[in-house]
């Protein structure tokens, strides 16, 4: 049964790991911020930026809406593609003032797959983009996806190789008790098992879940 590993999964982590404690943010826009500062690089860059963001005083949607974005660019530079991203921000505190008067807790109100459809028209906010502000800053179930998360469950032969983002988002949501701490921890401890053991280069002796039946004739990067 999937659902049966999935559990032995979460528990072999869990016990091998302990408490990953994410997502770290003082304030769900912080936890949005950092979720759009990450997007193709490591944490350690994109806590620079949020320490220069707070240093300045500017981690709040007023701020961001009024900051110019050349501005917004040159202290969110730690977290690479600086210009892009900083338009991304943009995009997102525009989309918020807009739509919902500039205030996080006006999210509160919308449908989790309504509010998931709105968030992936903003630009630059993709998938799993969304699917973290969701589950982290706004406390809905949703399962994040990510490149960590379709390498082990490929390996360990959960889902085909070929499994796109939905499928893969099915996979859990369909097997697990929907709820949003279990969902935050899970995709923790898979992201922590991934950069420590499932690399692009398999480092299998030691890992937690070395024991369960895997395979690394499929290639997945």
């Amino acid at each position: 049964m999937i659902s049966e590993t999935l559990s032995e999964i979460y528990q072999l982590l869990s016990e091998a790991f302990g408490p990953q404690h994410w997502w770290p943010g003082d304030t769900p826009f912080e936890i949005v911020t950092g979720a759009i500062l990450t997007q193709n690089t490591s944490w350690a860059n994109v806590e620079k930026a949020i320490k220069n963001l707070k240093s300045a005083e500017c981690l709040t949607p007023e701020a961001f809406f009024h900051i110019d974005v050349s501005q917004l660019a040159e202290l969110i530079r730690p977290a690479g593609y600086y210009n892009i991203k900083a338009k991304r921000l943009k995009s997102f505190i525009n989309w918020l003032c807009d739509n919902y008067d500039g205030e996080m807790s006006n999210l509160e109100l919308v449908d989790t797959d309504q509010l998931r459809s709105k968030l992936l028209a903003v630009k630059g906010i993709g998938r799993e983009t969304a699917d973290s502000i969701l589950l982290y800053a706004l406390g809905r179930p949703v399962f994040v996806v990510d490149a960590y998360t379709a390498r082990i469950t490929i390996r360990h032969k959960l889902i085909e190789a070929k499994a796109d983002y939905e499928q893969l988002q099915l996979l859990f949501e369909s097997n697990l008790t929907e709820d949003v701490q279990l969902f935050n921890e899970y995709h923790a401890l898979l992201v922590r098992v991934g950069k420590e053991f499932c690399k692009p280069k398999a480092k299998c002796h030691g890992c937690p879940l070395e024991k369960l039946p895997h395979t690394l004739d499929i290639e997945y990067y």
